[in-house]
């Protein structure tokens, strides 16, 4: 997860300083806000910002939805399931 340790006590980021939190770049970030896939965020003013506890948010929830990160949800750890008859 993200550390906010590096920024100088602020709540907020705007869309620049956001994607190099998150490590992509400005224009992945403006592609998820418009296609409403990344992070939340708001305007304050005429300016994109993102609340930095809203990110380390994001980013666990990212964390936790992959099976790869998340062992409830990876298929090699599932009982196996028994196949039932359709009925005809």
């Amino acid at each position: 997860m993200p550390q906010s340790n590096h920024i100088s006590g602020t709540a907020f980021l705007n869309l620049p300083k956001a994607a190099e939190y998150l490590g992509v770049s400005p224009n992945t970030l403006y592609v998820w806000r418009h296609r409403r896939q990344g992070p939340p965020s708001f305007r304050m003013g005429r300016r994109v910002m993102y609340r930095i506890t809203a990110l380390d948010a994001w980013v666990h929830a990212q964390e936790q939805a992959d099976s790869r990160s998340n062992s409830a949800l990876n298929p090699l750890t599932q009982k196996a399931q028994r196949r039932t008859k359709s009925p005809k």
